[in-house]
């Protein structure tokens, strides 16, 4: 999704693709296919490029740092990336920063992690300090009992991640982008909507929040991106907690454009994909305005149709002013496939802008019309 931002600022995108089959390379011409995690592919990739930046966490620390010893131009770089690679590294950051974090631990072991439930209260949070998205590497843990089954985790990696689980009244996202010389910019801070441990719907802006929270969790997630030297998008996750504190706790970071930004692709001046590519290449930042008083991104998984463009006519006719946004990857249950994107011209309307969306995400999904939508719809096109 940064391709035609890209093209339309007239620079050469060039990714490093993990398959043939994977959907950057129908998006952009120069896909060669490589291991993200060979230093020397990385190496050989980096031959000519301005600059370097990613989609993912994923790829090793060490790696980073060779390719920057190399000269290869790496934004953000590892100092900074790490802190979204490694949540305990990231959470003992939060907690330097002095900004609002859960209580938390770096556990070695079963009997670490029943005397920090013992402490603060069962249930608990349960991770893995890398690898882990989308709900994956997290575990709750409700009882000394629970703890001891846990032991395989500990096997696989150690230590890991213990944090107290948060009361929450729901999930926000502060997005922001920062340059090398340090200019930044903040979208406003949204609501995020999650369905197993999977990002389901974003409402932007998040209505009803205190202007104090929201500017609060701005400013935190600025500050984040300064002191920790980001550059590009930084997604700042959220859980609100009203009456304590600064009315929210930070949950994780995100050091690239980011599921609880897509929303900015036709909601805001400017998206954060165009933006992360300003930034990396150190130049002025968009305007993050938004377009409309609030706009809804409803995510669609891999469901039961697994031709989506069959359904296109029909979920497209369903709601003119959706805008479509499908990965082009294969469909398979579960799996982030795509998104809607639609705006609305009043914050009273929220419900229905979340319910049309909504119905265009689940024709595409399944390929029919939900029942519970079938009368209304048709009456409503009639």
């Amino acid at each position: 999704m940064m391709a035609p931002a890209a093209t339309a600022l007239g620079f050469e995108l060039r990714v490093l693709a993990e398959g043939d089959d994977v959907s950057a390379v129908s998006a952009v011409s120069s896909s060669p296919v490589g291991d993200y995690k060979d230093l020397q592919t990385l190496l050989d990739f980096a031959q000519g490029l301005d600059v370097m930046t990613f989609d993912h966490e994923h790829v090793p620390t060490g790696h980073l740092r060779a390719l920057q010893e190399a000269g290869v131009n790496v934004q953000p770089g590892p100092d900074a990336l790490v802190h979204a690679q490694d949540k305990l590294v990231m959470r003992a950051a939060i907690d330097r920063l002095e900004l609002p974090n859960p209580a938390w631990a770096e556990v070695q072991d079963v009997a670490a992690l029943v005397g920090f439930g013992e402490e603060t209260g069962w249930p608990v949070v349960l991770k893995m300090p890398r690898g882990g998205y989308d709900g994956k590497g997290v575990r709750i843990v409700s009882s000394a009992e629970e703890a001891a089954e846990t032991s395989d985790w500990f096997d696989s990696m150690s230590p890991l991640l213990v944090e107290a689980k948060v009361d929450f009244t729901r999930e926000l996202s502060a997005l922001v982008a920062r340059t090398p010389d340090g200019e930044a910019r903040a979208w406003p801070v949204v609501h995020t909507i999650q369905v197993d441990g999977v990002c389901d719907e974003v409402i932007a802006p998040a209505l009803d929040i205190p202007v104090e929270v929201a500017a609060a969790a701005e400013d935190a997630a600025l500050r984040i991106a300064g002191e920790l030297g980001v550059t590009g998008v930084l997604a700042v996750e959220l859980f609100e907690t009203p009456g304590t504190g600064a009315g929210f706790l930070i949950n994780e970071l995100a050091m690239r454009p980011h599921n609880t930004g897509h929303w900015t692709q036709d909601g805001s001046v400017t998206s954060q994909f165009e933006q992360h590519l300003r930034a990396v290449l150190n130049l002025p930042l968009g305007a993050t305005d938004a377009l409309a008083p609030v706009a809804v991104m409803k995510n669609f998984l891999g469901g039961e149709n697994q031709d989506l463009f069959s359904a296109y006519p029909l979920a497209l006719a369903s709601e003119p002013a959706a805008k479509v946004h499908c990965y082009g990857k294969s469909v398979r249950p579960g799996r982030k496939v795509g998104h809607v994107n639609l705006v609305g011209q009043s914050t009273a309307d929220v419900e229905t802008v979340r319910r049309r969306a909504a119905l265009v995400a689940n024709i595409i999904r399944d390929g029919r019309v939900p029942a519970e939508e079938r009368s209304q719809t048709f009456e409503e096109t009639a």
